[in-house]
């Protein structure tokens, strides 16, 4: 028998796309209100993978990450996922935007070895959290080198300008945990 250990502490990410960018400036906002610092923020990537969110948020989708200085316990992200699930429909309700989605927010988190995205959608690859709450492994570092995608990895996951920005991330989340092993 193993035995059991406390899950070491995860980089908070948050992706927010929408067509507006007051909504991301608006995201941007709510999320450092609630989670503090940003430590890495990403460019703003076109989101031309896919037309699947283009009917409930329009067209010319823009997509930033967000991650947070301040590392998490993994077991948050169901709380996490309910907060921004708030915060769309808040954002929805006090803006006039035609769309019925103006702002989809997807939190997740990342470790050493994995990229992890929240959902409320049920799939074959997705593990159940609680509360109406899954998760997937959207990413893995090969080998501590590369990200690799699975085969359910969404599209714009597989780009390799993500890729560069999640190293970046696992940089930070490296640094961070050596810090706190220090102390």
């Amino acid at each position: 028998m193993g035995a059991i250990t406390q899950h070491p502490p995860v980089l908070l990410i948050l992706a927010a796309f929408s067509r507006y960018d007051s909504a991301l400036a608006w995201a941007r906002q709510k999320a450092v209100a609630n989670w503090g610092p940003i430590t890495a923020s990403s460019d703003v990537f076109a989101f031309e993978d896919t037309d699947y969110y283009e009917q409930s948020m329009g067209p010319g989708l823009r997509k930033v990450f967000l991650a947070f200085e301040d590392l998490i316990d993994a077991a948050r992200l169901v709380e996490i996922k309910h907060q921004t699930n708030a915060w769309e429909d808040e954002y929805r309700q006090t803006n006039d935007h035609p769309e019925p989605r103006p702002l989809n927010l997807d939190p997740g988190y990342l470790t050493e070895a994995k990229l992890v995205l929240a959902t409320t959608k049920d799939r074959d690859h997705r593990l159940y959290l609680g509360q109406g709450i899954f998760a997937e492994v959207t990413l893995h570092c090969h080998r501590g080198q590369r990200w690799t995608p699975r085969e359910w990895t969404y599209p714009d996951y597989r780009n390799s300008t993500y890729h560069e920005y999640f190293t970046r991330c696992r940089s930070y989340l490296r640094g961070a945990i050596g810090k706190r092993k220090k102390k």
